[in-house]
């Protein structure tokens, strides 16, 4: 039998006389928004090869070392790392082999460079779709060549796992060039940005996806429902994935349009706390928005912030950042080092006793502190 989201002690009873079962839940009561968990940036991102990496630092020293970093494949953070929040670089390729044949191939060789291995053997790069890469041309080492490719990594998990909490997916849609003689990226226009949620709803079934519409209920704007009706319980919404857009300006506007609320769309977005579309909000500063990500959370909404960034805390094993993002009670925590990278330092972030979901330090029941949530 297929229920709708029943909220509080209502719902408890109803699950109990129609599942029959007479133990309650441990983590009945809880809500989505009143947890705190550990996410991945670039999650695709593998380490560039070296010849890449030399003819980067050639150009832009900082650049090499801020792209000196690498992820394990999705399946793998998931399931060994426990991450529940990941983010995918998306560039649009609607006729496809748009970036089949990255020119930093050639310039290494023109350097006098050892080769860098063919990054698509099996041609995915060829086809039509999405792809997910960190820069066309010269950062493009991916565990996901395609935004299908990667989605269905995470669905294939989460089928086997359909008591986790949900993973938040966050999409940047990218159509910027690094200027004349690169790649030219194909805007993401009203058609491609149906063709976004066209592949996502290839691979997840409307089920299985927590949308706006799901969050906003009978509500007339997504503050609204957050006010009178809140997040759904964790229990509820358990084996599900969310979607969130980086990107904030013109994209994230024309995403928006006809859609003032996020009617009928799969994605949450980023705008201010008063947009009839608010219930996500990006703040990756902890250190300079930390008391306005509080605010945020107690007042309902979901925040994402980032434990460090271009590599500098790891190198550093700089840990203020991190101890600011954990305590600003940002939902999502992301970070390059859910393990460390010894090359560095120490340095990684993880939750207090290695869990993977925890009760959130701002706004979650004393009762769950300390204890696993998933």
């Amino acid at each position: 039998m297929k229920l709708k989201r029943i909220s509080g002690r209502v719902g408890l009873v109803a699950c109990v006389i129609l599942t029959g079962c007479m133990t309650p839940s441990p983590t009945a009561g809880i809500r989505l928004n009143q947890i705190q968990v550990i996410g991945t940036h670039n999650s695709y991102h593998l380490r560039g090869h070296d010849s890449l990496l030399t003819l980067i630092a050639k150009v832009n020293p900082g650049a090499r070392r801020e792209l000196d970093y690498g992820h394990r494949p999705l399946p793998e953070q998931l399931a060994q790392l426990g991450i529940r929040q990941i983010e995918l670089d998306c560039y649009a390729d609607p006729d496809g082999g748009r970036y089949a044949r990255p020119l930093g191939l050639e310039r290494v060789v023109q350097a006098g460079l050892p080769p860098v291995p063919d990054p698509d053997p099996t041609g995915h790069l060829r086809a039509p779709g999405i792809k997910v890469m960190h820069v066309p041309d010269v950062d493009f080492a991916s565990s996901a060549l395609t935004l299908v490719d990667g989605l269905r990594q995470v669905r294939e998990w989460s089928v086997k796992h359909p008591r986790h909490v949900p993973v938040f997916i966050l999409l940047e849609l990218k159509e910027d060039s690094l200027g004349p003689g690169f790649t030219q990226p194909v805007p993401f226009d009203a058609a491609q940005l149906a063709n976004l949620e066209k592949e996502i709803c290839s691979v997840f079934p409307r089920e299985s996806i927590l949308t706006p519409d799901d969050v906003r209920g009978a509500s007339a704007t997504l503050p609204e429902a957050l006010r009178y009706s809140g997040w759904p319980l964790l229990d509820s919404v358990r084996g599900r994935v969310m979607f969130g857009l980086d990107n904030e300006g013109a994209i994230r506007d024309r995403y928006l349009e006809g859609h003032p609320a996020l009617e009928g769309r799969l994605a949450f977005v980023s705008v201010p706390a008063t947009n009839p579309a608010a219930a996500w909000m990006k703040r990756n500063d902890p250190i300079g928005e930390f008391d306005e990500i509080q605010e945020l959370v107690r007042t309902g909404f979901l925040v994402r912030t980032r434990a460090d960034a271009d590599t500098a805390e790891a190198r550093a094993n700089d840990s203020r950042k991190r101890a600011r993002a954990l305590a600003s009670g940002a939902q999502f925590v992301s970070t390059d080092y859910p393990e460390p990278d010894l090359r560095f330092s120490p340095y990684c972030v993880r939750l207090p006793g290695g869990v993977i979901a925890h009760s959130n330090p701002v706004n979650g029941p004393a009762n769950y502190r300390g204890r696993e949530l998933e």
